[in-house]
């Protein structure tokens, strides 16, 4: 899956996403999905995934961190062109939930694999453990930083490939709390804003979209004014209600 979707997007199989938000953008577009961002009330959903009788829409959570709303858009990237069915994705993982839904598994598994390829990432931890002098949180920090996703996505990703292994792994791994995980990144000289919200707000530019359209089909006698103006206050209200305001 991971192979067929970089085959589609034209970007090579197992190379670094820099930016995966610009590389999607226009993938989605072509399978009928329109992506924005806004900073959401509830900060346990990294993404929203919906498909009407129209356009899809995937509305990423800009409340959260870089490094969560990354993984929320890969994430959103298997159901969006493999899922089944619609969701509401929550985007922090934890260890007694991932395995709860077989087909949100799936969708973080992908998520892993695009943003972390294996031949990449085998090098990269090799580089930090030795530069950390096998000091594995320091280890996972700068994983975490080089490929801007969650220290949870990385430890996880370590499992998977067997790099950290043993019948008991260390519980403090996966102890960290976020000011934690912060201190760390500052200690290391690493950027500490991946653990900021962006609170980038594409609504207005929405806003704009739909009232071009809507005015451009009242001239060709589709819609009338009254049902604009109805569809903008309602978009109004799902916003507030969004944003909680």
């Amino acid at each position: 899956m991971v192979k067929r979707f970089c085959s589609f997007s034209g970007i090579e199989y197992d190379s670094n996403l820099l930016n995966i938000l610009q590389i999607v953008r226009s993938s989605f577009q072509k399978k009928g999905y329109f992506v924005f961002e806004m900073p959401f009330a509830d900060d346990e959903i990294g993404a929203l995934c919906y498909r009407g009788d129209g356009l899809g829409y995937v509305v990423v959570n800009t409340s959260l961190p870089k490094v969560n709303v990354n993984f929320a858009i890969a994430h959103e990237i298997y159901h969006v062109f493999f899922g089944e069915s619609e969701f509401v994705s929550k985007v922090e993982f934890a260890d007694d939930h991932y395995y709860e839904h077989e087909e949100e598994y799936a969708a973080n598994l992908f998520a892993g694999m695009l943003l972390m390829p294996e031949v990449s990432f085998r090098r990269m931890y090799l580089k930090f453990k030795e530069e950390s002098h096998g000091d594995e949180i320091n280890t996972i920090i700068q994983l975490m930083s080089y490929y801007q996703v969650p220290y949870m996505a990385v430890l996880i990703r370590c499992l998977e490939l067997e790099l950290i292994t043993g019948n008991v792994i260390p519980e403090q791994l996966f102890g960290l709390e976020r000011d934690q995980i912060r201190q760390k990144l500052a200690d290391l000289w690493l950027d500490e804003s991946i653990m900021d919200a962006s609170h980038r707000d594409d609504y207005s530019h929405m806003e704009d979209i739909v009232e071009g359209f809507g005015e451009k089909y009242i001239e060709d006698g589709y819609i009338n004014e009254r049902t604009l103006k109805k569809v903008l206050r309602n978009m109004r209200e799902l916003y507030t209600k969004i944003k909680g305001e």
